[in-house]
Parts: C-alpha cells; sequence; structure tokens
C-alpha cells in the first residue's frame, strides 16, 4: 500500500533525516529514565496476566509448527499383540483347519493363538505441496505471534508509562491545590478581621469561605484520582494494590526532547503490528495454495514387516516373517462441495488479511503523524500558558494588595485566585498531553519491546 505525500500536514517534528534518533531504535531503558518508572515496568513485563497467556499463545504456535512439520515425514509404529480364535467346525474356516495339519500327525491347536510384532510405516508423498505449505503457513503464524507479543508489550510499556506520569500530574496538581488552599485560608482569615472592623460583610466572608470549601473539595477529588491511577499501575504490573514509588517532583520529567520519526517507509521495519500483519499475510496465501492442492489426487505409500505366528517358539524362524508394500492414489470424484467451500474460505480470508495489512499500515502513518502534531503544539501552549502563569501568579499579589487598600474589591480577588488556580492546572495538564505524546509516538514507531 503506497502512503503518498501529498495533500497532507507533516509536522516540523518529522525529520526524515535523522533516523539515527529515532525512538523505534532506542531501548525502553533508555527513552525512559526514571528508575523508579523502569523497576515498575520490569515488574509487569514479569507478571502481566495479559502478556503470560500471549507467551504461553507461542508455545502453542510452535508446537503447531511441530505437527504440521511431522505430517510431510514418514509415520512409522510399531505394533504387538496377542490372542486366539476358535472357528466354529461346520464353518469354511473350521472346516478347513480339520483337514489341514502343522507338521505330519499333529493338527492345528484350537483355539488357534495369534502372536505378531512388527513395524509398519505410511507416507504421503507430497506432490502439490500441500504439506510442506501447510507447515509454512504455520511457520509465519508462530512469527507473527512473537510480533503480537512484541507489538503487545510495546502497548504494555506505553500504558505504564503514560499511567505513571498521570500520577506525576496528579501530586503536582495536588500541591499546587494544597498551596492555593493556603492562600485561600489567608485571605479568608482577612476578610473575617476587615468584617469585625467593619470594612467587610458577611457576604464577603461567605464568598471567600465558598471558595476555600470548593478547592478543598478538588483536594479530595484529586486524592481519590491518584489512589485509583496507582491501583490500575498495579494491575498492570500484575501484583495487588500497593504505594507507587516516585521522586517528588515539581514538575514531569520528560524523556527525549527532539522526536525524528523517519521517513515512512521505515514504519514497515519498525512497527510489529504491521510486521504481524505482513506474515498474517503471507500465511494466508499459502492457505489459499492447502485448500488448492486439495481438488488435486494424493498419493500415499504404506509398508510393514514383522514376525507372526501362533506359537511363540516360532517368531524366530524365518517362516514366520511377514511383509506388505503398497501404495495408493486417492482423488475427489463426487460431492466437492466441501472442498469448494474450504478454498473459498482461504481466499475470502486472504482478502481480509490483506485489507488487514492496508488498515495497519494507514493506521500506523496517522498515528505518527497525530502524535507528533501533539508534541508540536502541546509545546507551543505549554509557552502560552507558562506566561499566563505568571501573570496570575502576579495578579494575585497585586489583587490582595489592592483589597487590602481598598482599591479593590473582593469579587476581583476570588477571580484572580480562581483563573491563578485554573491556568496551573492547566499548564500541568499540557505538559502531561506533551508528555504522553512523547510516549505514544514511542509506541507509534514501534520502539519499546526490545
Amino acid at each position: 500500500m503506497a502512503l503518498r505525500k501529498e495533500n497532507r500536514y507533516v509536522p516540523e517534528s518529522f525529520n526524515a533525516s535523522a533516523d539515527t534518533s529515532n525512538p523505534a531504535g532506542i531501548s525502553w531503558r533508555a527513552y525512559f529514565g526514571d528508575p523508579n518508572l523502569l523497576e515498575l515496568i520490569d515488574t509487569a513485563l514479569q507478571n502481566n496476566q495479559e502478556l503470560n497467556i500471549v507467551l504461553r499463545e507461542m508455545e502453542i504456535g510452535s508446537n503447531e509448527v511441530m505437527v504440521r512439520k511431522g505430517e510431510y515425514r514418514p509415520f512409522v509404529q510399531l505394533m504387538g499383540g496377542a490372542g486366539f480364535e476358535k472357528d466354529g467346525r461346520y464353518t469354511r474356516h473350521g472346516a478347513v483347519d480339520e483337514q489341514l495339519t502343522i507338521k505330519e500327525g499333529k493338527k492345528i491347536p484350537e483355539p488357534l493363538p495369534d502372536m505378531m510384532i512388527g513395524a509398519f510405516a505410511s507416507w504421503e508423498i507430497d506432490v502439490w505441496k500441500k504439506l510442506r505449505n501447510a507447515k509454512k503457513a504455520a511457520v509465519l503464524r508462530y512469527l507473527s505471534s512473537i510480533e503480537g507479543k512484541n507489538y503487545l508489550t510495546t502497548r504494555l510499556i506505553a500504558e505504564i508509562s503514560s499511567s505513571y506520569y498521570e500520577l506525576f500530574a496528579l501530586d503536582n496538581q495536588l500541591e499546587i491545590i494544597n498551596r492555593n488552599i493556603e492562600i485561600q485560608e489567608n485571605a479568608l482569615h482577612i476578610i473575617k478581621q476587615q468584617k469585625e472592623y467593619a470594612k467587610a460583610t458577611q457576604l464577603a466572608v461567605n464568598r471567600f469561605e465558598a471558595q476555600l470549601l470548593h478547592t478543598q473539595n478538588l483536594q479530595y477529588a484529586i486524592r481519590q484520582q491518584i489512589i485509583e491511577t496507582e491501583n490500575r499501575l498495579n494491575y498492570l504490573a500484575g501484583r495487588f494494590p500497593q504505594t507507587i514509588k516516585r521522586n517528588a517532583s515539581d514538575s514531569i520529567q520528560y524523556g527525549t526532547e527532539t522526536v525524528h520519526a523517519g521517513i515512512p517507509s521505515r514504519l514497515l521495519e519498525n512497527r510489529p503490528d504491521i510486521r504481524r500483519a505482513e506474515l498474517e499475510l503471507e500465511a494466508a496465501r499459502l492457505d489459499v495454495s492447502v485448500a488448492r492442492a486439495s481438488f488435486y489426487p494424493s498419493f500415499r505409500l504404506t509398508a510393514g514387516i514383522g514376525l507372526q505366528a501362533f506359537n511363540a517358539a516360532y517368531l524366530v524362524k524365518p517362516e514366520s516373517i511377514l511383509y506388505n508394500l503398497a501404495g495408493d492414489l486417492i482423488a475427489p470424484l463426487v460431492n466437492k462441495n466441501a472442498i469448494k467451500a474450504a478454498y473459498a474460505t482461504a481466499n475470502a480470508r486472504q482478502v481480509q488479511a490483506v485489507y488487514e495489512y492496508e488498515r495497519t499500515i494507514l493506521n500506523a502513518h496517522v498515528e505518527v503523524l497525530n502524535q507528533l502534531s501533539r508534541i508540536e503544539n502541546f509545546s507551543k501552549s505549554e509557552e502560552t500558558t507558562s506566561k499566563e502563569v505568571e501573570i496570575l501568579t502576579e495578579s494575585i499579589t497585586i489583587s490582595n494588595n489592592l483589597f487590602r487598600s481598598a482599591r479593590a474589591d473582593y469579587m476581583e480577588v476570588l477571580l484572580t485566585q480562581r483563573e491563578a488556580l485554573e491556568s496551573r492546572i492547566d499548564l500541568v495538564e499540557i505538559r502531561l498531553k506533551r508528555q504522553l505524546a512523547k510516549v505514544n509516538i514511542y509506541q507509534a514507531l514501534g520502539g519499546g519491546w526490545n
């Protein structure tokens, strides 16, 4: 599927000449440098249940390869048995046995024992490569399961990193709210003093107190989100709830600052989901060949050699040797509907695989462009919001001074405090979104699993 560059927006961060700094070529340990985060990811890669389920599926795929590989090789079986039989006197076999002797004067024993030991082989000659193609398809699907595991690992690392940075952002928001509560408590104390001296009304006291209670409610909501985020991280790590270790920080710690996507064709080499779709497409093509070969005759050879006698003492004699060799030719003649249906199904699945391959490539390209655009735009948004925070932080001091000197009313103080709080929280959220975009671009470029 061709990925064309015309008529689409390419962010400034899309640097096609810097493949050496492509995140897909960087180990996740180098990309995510926080030791606590690395320890959390290591735990998840060992304990995550979904990842362990996929590992078992890989074992199943490996066993399927062995099964298919054995189908086009000769089957050899050892067989041994013992028994006896007694034919009726007035049956054909009984009447014949009555007239026969083993030696002169020694009749056939009655009942007649039967002991046998031997080796028997059968081999379907794979003239049309039906069995070998089935084996190759199984190998491709096993390799596809490996790429599926790699893709799941990439997604798991990205999900853990995203939740970890969300936890950082919540910590920062909680710290901002706590500082704001202190400011609002001081403002409430001042307005109560002014009311005592008849310089303010009860309405002003109530408005300041209501704003303080509202901010305290935000504090409880953030604490609940912290608990839920920690529990989600513990679930991804495959362990019971516990406190997530993290360093106290005033801001989110960013990874690689410059992100280079590389040229779009490199996505075919880096993303595990694209490689998986490609392998599934090739396996579907081989399935069509296997289904087509079912219309052709199959050739089978059978052979056996062993010893058989009615007395164990005779088993070692040459006269007890038995052997056989036969060839079979089997071809479908009437009622081919089942074979035709299997062939049509294989063709339909091949078309499905083509669409899935195209969809995966298109999705990968869109993901990369979206995340690069997010990094670029959130970086610019962070600059403007930082300036907004500086201005509003300064405005809090100005409004408080003006209010003390009766040159501003309490509504201006309240509004300034609320706007400053919202802008600080917005800044933390923008920084988080920018960091999450860097996590997502690492996943979109196919990194994170090696």
